[in-house]
């Protein structure tokens, strides 16, 4: 595999133009107060799509339903180390129903989880799952937090698999290492938070063709929502900063987003539709 450090400005693959306008990578839209209506003012904001985030097995029928109801939102299916069982062997069941393009949100977290044994249930849940991925050739999606190393080990031992590390707030030197596996880099609207020069730092350099955006609503609200819940429509904001940050326009940046979106989740088809209606 072509290994690549983090530059910036790739130019934009015109193999896949699908939709210039923006996709909220990720996004868990079933625990918004108004899922419907977050959608529709996404539209607006001239929001293309959503991938909806599974995250736990207790919760995973709203996210697939209300995927299977929306023309332009997408889902996956995971269990977050935040939800771990110590067995993840039921996100299997749920790869090849409608909509679902991805595995995850799996991964490690150890900044609250300080338990040896706890921590050793998230590595075995996220290889399981990483597994599954490889299986299903499905992408997968990636949490981890102060877990470096352990996360990186895991996924080398799945070299054909193939993902984004989402939310990012980790070291530029994991973002590098990542990107010569092969992964995409997601920043969230943490970006514009006052105190996350580390995420600014990464978000700078991750090649144009690896670059991902998300709101991880309904969490995370970027300026000049922040303190408010989070929504897909948001993602607009992220997108303008980071365009400021790396010296391009919005539309280039939209546009080169939605590339990448499409080129790794792979099932997702783009809307016929215009945004404005179902």
């Amino acid at each position: 595999m072509k290994r690549t450090s983090l530059a910036p400005c790739n130019p934009i693959d015109t193999r896949i133009r699908c939709n210039p306008l923006l996709v909220d990578s990720h996004c868990h839209l079933n625990y918004l107060d108004d899922p419907n209506g977050a959608l529709a003012r996404a539209r607006q904001a001239q929001v293309s799509g959503c991938l909806c985030i599974g995250v736990e097995h207790k919760t995973i029928r709203q996210v697939l339903d209300f995927a299977a109801a929306h023309r332009d939102v997408w889902a996956s299916v995971g269990e977050h180390p935040g939800s771990c069982s110590g067995d993840a062997s039921w996100v299997s069941g749920y790869l090849s129903e409608r909509r679902v393009v991805a595995v995850g949100e799996m991964g490690l977290d150890y900044h609250y989880e300080k338990q040896v044994d706890a921590q050793s249930a998230q590595r075995h849940t996220f290889a399981q799952q990483m597994a599954m991925a490889e299986q299903h050739d499905l992408p997968v999606i990636i949490h981890t937090r102060d877990a470096i190393a352990d996360t990186l080990s895991i996924m080398a031992d799945f070299p054909s698999v193939r993902g984004v590390l989402h939310c990012f707030t980790e070291t530029r030197q994991m973002a590098e290492q990542a990107v010569a596996m092969g992964y995409y880099i997601s920043i969230s609207g943490i970006v514009t938070f006052r105190n996350a020069d580390n995420v600014r730092e990464v978000a700078m350099h991750v090649p144009a063709d690896r670059l991902l955006v998300e709101t991880d609503a309904p969490w995370l609200a970027p300026v000049p929502h922040r303190g408010q819940q989070n929504e897909p429509g948001f993602v607009q904001h992220t997108a303008q900063y980071l365009a400021e940050l790396r010296g391009v326009s919005f539309a280039q940046l939209a546009e080169q987003t939605s590339a990448n979106f499409y080129q790794l989740f792979t099932a997702a088809t783009c809307a016929e539709k215009s945004p404005e209606s179902d």
